[in-house]
């Protein structure tokens, strides 16, 4: 079961929030919500704001556990730009774009397959007797190398 939360209109750039999210993604959502608590950066907090949004989801809505919750999907896109202009010299404008960023988050469940053993194939019995292998000896080549001799001069 899946569950989406999303967020939009943060004020903040797509570019440093997804320095944020690259840590999280794939994490079981107690690890993810553990990893954002103690990361240093400004943009954790409305992550991990989204992250306990839809955990909560899900437990409400779908009665799912939060143990069981993993990131499946967070995506950073950018959202509309405020344009101001600074002064500049001789008359000049300089641009200044105020980004704006939205967050989309899927959650599903960790999937816990009941494993059972594979049954053990019995190897067939063949009725026809087998030939009986034979070896043949190889004569060994005689070895070529001459004895080293030592010569005192």
């Amino acid at each position: 079961m899946e569950v989406k939360a999303k967020v939009r209109f943060i004020r903040m750039s797509p570019r440093k929030i997804r320095l944020v999210v690259d840590l999280i993604r794939g994490l079981p959502v107690l690890q993810a919500q553990t990893q954002l608590q103690f990361t240093n950066k400004a943009a954790a907090l409305p992550v991990r704001k989204l992250l306990e949004s839809a955990m909560a989801n899900a437990e409400h809505n779908f009665n799912l556990k939060t143990e069981s919750l993993f990131i499946k999907k967070i995506s950073v896109d950018g959202g509309p730009i405020v344009h101001r202009w600074r002064p500049r010299a001789f008359g000049r404008a300089g641009a200044i774009r105020k980004r704006t960023s939205h967050i989309n988050l899927i959650l599903d469940e960790i999937a816990t397959k009941s494993v059972q053993p594979a049954p053990v194939a019995k190897p067939i019995k063949s009725k026809a007797p087998k030939a009986p292998a034979t070896k043949t000896a190889k004569p060994k080549a005689a070895s070529t190398k001459k004895a080293s001799t030592k010569t005192d001069k």
